[in-house]
């Protein structure tokens, strides 16, 4: 991956930058992970888009940097990093906690009038003004490490490995204080297509939850079901990311008509 600058909070995804890009997507990962999760996305996506990781501090290369443990410090600095990228259409893409961090931050540009995404895919996460059902980033190691195991989501050769429990826990825990304590507070529903992704077996969203999303968007509205559990974007990418391809030629369409207008 390519940094743009430090403190890198943007990764351009695998090899080099698409400058001549009609489109960009930029994807938020999930809690505890990091950029690099979406690394192989742009080898399905067309040329004409660019996709743009954001990384959270304390991961990957940005390993050494002080964990955030709030939306406020995390959605803002965001937006601060994104300006430069405004100047063609583009979409979010979020996946559980990172869902709600792309929701957070199409609020943040609006708020600053700046460009907003005209399309916004969630995956894996309730509607932002669903709260959470247990607070869980405050329990000891070893619950917490249960609940960890419960979700899937992490190889249980890592669960038993202290060393490396050491380095990812806090990651963990930050992340999940920061959905955990996440205030929803009641706007204007966004000006862009939603489209909400969930796996079939997974049991941290419900079907209430999820369709609340459509109270966010004052355009369009889609949800789509998936094989699998909370991390079904891993087992099932070649799927998702056709969905994705689908959802993002408008907005392709949109920039050539632009360019040629």
């Amino acid at each position: 991956m390519t940094h743009m600058h430090e403190p890198c909070w943007l990764l351009f995804g695998a090899g080099e930058p698409r400058p001549d890009a009609r489109a960009r997507l930029f994807c938020f990962h999930y809690a505890g992970s990091g950029g690099s999760i979406f690394r192989h996305w742009p080898d399905s996506l067309p040329d004409e888009v660019e996709l743009v990781a954001v990384q959270l501090p304390g991961r990957e290369n940005r390993l050494h940097e002080p964990l955030l443990h709030s939306m406020e410090d995390v959605a803002p600095p965001i937006v601060d990093e994104l300006m430069p990228l405004l100047d063609r259409p583009f979409a979010f893409f979020g996946h559980s906690t990172g869902a709600l961090i792309g929701f957070e931050v199409a609020r943040v540009l609006r708020m600053r009038g700046l460009p907003q995404p005209q399309l916004l895919i969630v995956s894996a996460q309730n509607a932002p003004d669903v709260k959470p059902a247990t607070i869980r980033h405050q329990l000891s190691d070893p619950e917490f490490i249960e609940v960890l195991r419960g979700c899937n989501g992490t190889p249980d050769a890592i669960l038993a490995n202290p060393a490396l429990l050491e380095l990812l826990l806090p990651r963990i825990r930050a992340d999940g204080a920061l959905f955990e304590t996440y205030r929803y507070e009641q706007q204007p529903p966004l000006d862009c297509r939603i489209v909400v992704f969930h796996g079939s077996e997974d049991h941290l969203v419900h079907v209430e939850g999820l369709a609340r999303w459509e109270r966010e968007t004052s355009q369009s509205f889609s949800r789509f079901k998936f094989p699998g559990d909370h991390f079904f974007i891993h087992a099932e990418e070649a799927s998702v990311l056709k969905h994705v391809n689908r959802e993002l030629a408008p907005l392709l369409s949109e920039a050539g008509s632009t360019l040629t207008g």
